[in-house]
């Protein structure tokens, strides 16, 4: 599967915010919306770009946001969209309920990374087990109950405030729930990718 391996930081110029992919720098005077302000890269860009966009050039944008911010690609988004039309919920909460279910985002939200590509890395490298089985797929869904917890010692361990819906206690953790409505992303306007995809 093809992934972006290019400078993380274009990638929150280009979106116009801070998109976390690199971890505690997004949160240092290091990070280029600090210096730069959210000025898209390239040549002619300027930030009154943005406001001439289209109703599908928003579309478009927001789309390519979400896939930024949870690492996926655009086979995995039309994948996880197709399943969320078939939940009986509104299909753009259902969207982020399952990207937000996804162990490289649990892992992140847990603190036990700093970022959802290290994350992935750590998943990938065996550092985790879901109901005390080994799962080094990242794109794993958890479900509502399960225990996820540390087969191995690591120095990514980090003091954090995890969201309402996950628990955690030391080297371990449980999924009280899935997210519901109020406790998913709130600066996500899922009703535009519900309409990117409605009409592609």
């Amino acid at each position: 599967m093809s992934r972006y391996l290019g400078p993380k930081c274009r990638l929150c110029r280009r979106e116009g915010k801070k998109l976390f992919l690199k971890g505690e720098r997004c949160n240092s005077p290091k990070c280029p919306l600090e210096k730069k302000g959210a000025v898209p890269p390239g040549v002619h860009r300027t930030k009154s770009y943005v406001s001439k966009q289209s109703e599908f050039g928003k579309q478009l944008r927001e789309k390519q946001k979400v896939k930024r911010i949870y690492g996926v690609s655009e086979r995995q988004m039309k994948k996880y969209f197709k399943e969320a039309r078939k939940e009986k919920a509104a299909t753009g909460k259902a969207l982020l309920r399952l990207l937000e279910s996804r162990l490289d985002n649990v892992i992140y939200r847990l603190g036990f990374a700093s970022s959802r590509a290290e994350a992935r890395q750590l998943i990938k490298h065996g550092f985790f087990q879901v109901e005390g089985r080994k799962v080094d797929i990242p794109s794993f869904l958890v479900k509502k109950g399960d225990v996820i917890s540390l087969t191995k010692k690591t120095q990514v361990e980090k003091a954090f405030e995890p969201p309402s819906w996950l628990e955690r206690k030391g080297g371990a953790a449980r999924v009280i729930n899935l997210p519901k409505d109020d406790q998913l992303p709130s600066d996500i306007d899922d009703y535009l990718i519900v309409e990117f995809y409605s009409r592609v």
